[in-house]
């Protein structure tokens, strides 16, 4: 994994080109699905225990996970801050039973080491206090919401429970799985909102938003990681 620098020659890709890199992976080569969310995993983990270092305790970690393959990720991130002994709160942001393929995987494997997973219902109102709630006293907040497939204005729910989130940086540093939710991939503006993340650990390669002007103010620290292959 390695800390992004404009002045340093990295791989910038656009959202269809890293999906294209994703499907490559999968289809041509055979790397099940699974395994590529293993590794997104796992290296973000391991920076989130990284930068928790020096505190008395191993730290405690709230993950807010939508209901894609980005919060795939996050329960990826649940299971490995466990291993290192961190305390960890796991929140589904939607309809749990949205949550499919890859990312239920992860999901059942949680359950089955008897780990509570909370529930935010995204129309059950009063979205600020729930996530006040479960973030309280956290050392670190992971937002494991959307990806980079979000197209589209985010709805006043979802804009809400980014503003809610934002709210807790004071407190919390936030790291942002893949890209923060709510920038777009390739333009680096915001869509209606996005998590303003202290640091963002982005998969296979830059993304285009990532590099244009005022992006910094979203992504915060941008680390590369590699998701188990590399594209020619």
């Amino acid at each position: 994994m390695e800390r992004y620098s404009r002045d340093k020659k990295f791989v910038v890709m656009t959202k269809d080109e890293v999906r294209a890199v994703d499907k490559w992976a999968i289809e041509t080569l055979g790397v099940a699905g699974v395994v590529l969310m293993e590794n997104a995993g796992r290296s973000c983990a391991e920076l989130i225990v990284e930068k928790l270092k020096g505190g008395a305790s191993a730290g405690k970690v709230c993950i807010f996970c939508g209901t894609g393959n980005n919060g795939g990720d996050g329960y990826v991130i649940a299971r490995g801050l466990l291993n290192a002994g961190c305390e960890v709160i796991v929140v589904i942001c939607g309809e749990k039973g949205k949550v499919k393929g890859d990312a239920k995987i992860n999901l059942d494997i949680l359950e089955r080491l008897g780990r509570p997973i909370e529930q935010l219902k995204m129309d059950g109102g009063n979205i600020r206090g729930a996530v006040e709630r479960y973030a309280a006293g956290a050392d670190m907040i992971v937002d494991s919401i959307f990806g980079t497939g979000l197209a589209g204005q985010l709805t006043d729910e979802y804009t809400e429970l980014i503003e809610s989130i934002n709210e807790l940086a004071a407190a919390s540093p936030i790291l942002a799985v893949d890209i923060p939710s709510g920038l777009s991939c390739d333009t680096g503006e915001p869509l209606g909102a996005a998590v303003r993340a202290s640091f963002t650990v982005t998969f296979v390669a830059v993304k285009k938003g990532f590099t244009l002007e005022g992006a910094e103010k979203y992504t915060g620290e941008v680390y590369v990681a590699s998701i188990g292959v590399e594209p020619g």
